[in-house]
């Protein structure tokens, strides 16, 4: 991987991990069409990290009050009933589907998964569930009204991410919007919960680039580093856009980017 390639996917990473139009799927169609071949998964995940590191950043208050009020719950049991206490068992809650399922499909995850008519299916049909959910949500619901049945729905939701095309933030948003939260709640609570997940995958994963006979760490730490800093930029915008937006232009686009990888597949210019 040239330090060129390793540049441009880590903004691609960044731009895409944090808006519902899904990175893995960019991030393999990029890298055909300049003739790079599939980065594989693994540095997909380890990029990853960079994007949750901008998360743990930005939001780094919420995060130590979310861990502090946690942990101190389970020695001082009057503070189990605070909302910041419970989100901490939410966020487990939520990651167990993921982790479940990552492990129980991990082969198939890096190879048929990764199919490029499967993504294209997937960027199409969970652009309309977005857009569906988005007009016909009430949208009224704080994150403050989080129960741990929502919890676990929100993680189910996210484990439809390990399948290229659905987009991680996508389907969490998709499922938060179906249960009535505002699109801020929904979005925040989306990233909040995607950091074990992504954490935990892209550090198990960076055991196994140094498997290769040539391992790209450089190329990987480069991406990674521009990630979190393109990553940073776009929670701040996408937060700011949905306080007065809706998300029907990511709808619009997941579709025609669905389109446009269905007629460069059909006219050989890209392979499944």
């Amino acid at each position: 991987m040239s330090w060129f390639e390793a540049i441009v996917l880590g903004v691609v990473q960044g731009l895409t991990e944090f808006l519902p139009i899904s990175s893995s799927a960019h991030i393999l169609v990029l890298s055909q069409i300049f003739g790079w071949g599939d980065p594989g998964a693994a540095f997909t995940a380890v990029t990853q990290i960079g994007t949750e590191a901008a998360v743990i950043v930005y939001f780094r208050h919420d995060i130590a009050r979310i861990i502090s009020t946690w942990a101190r719950s389970l020695v001082h049991p009057s503070l189990r009933r605070e909302h910041d206490a419970k989100m901490g068992w939410y966020v487990i809650l939520g990651t167990i589907p993921i982790a479940v399922l990552g492990l129980m499909f991990a082969d198939q995850i890096e190879t048929v998964a990764r199919n490029l008519w499967l993504t294209a299916a997937m960027l199409a049909g969970f652009g309309i569930v977005l857009g569906v959910c988005d007009a016909l949500g009430r949208r009224t619901r704080p994150i403050a009204s989080l129960g741990a049945r929502d919890g676990s729905l929100f993680g189910f939701a996210q484990a439809l991410a390990l399948i290229p095309g659905v987009s991680r933030s996508g389907a969490t948003i998709s499922m938060g919007l179906a249960l009535g939260y505002t699109r801020e709640a929904a979005t925040r609570y989306a990233f909040l919960l995607a950091i074990p997940a992504v954490l935990a995958s892209g550090l198990y994963e960076a055991t196994r680039i140094g498997d290769d006979a040539s391992p790209q760490w450089g190329a990987t730490i480069v991406a990674t580093l521009i990630a979190f800093v393109v990553g940073y930029a776009v929670i701040a915008w996408l937060l700011r856009y949905l306080q007065t937006r809706s998300f029907l232009l990511f709808v619009i686009y997941r579709l025609a980017l669905a389109g446009l990888i269905a007629v460069l597949l059909a006219a050989g210019v890209l392979v499944a």
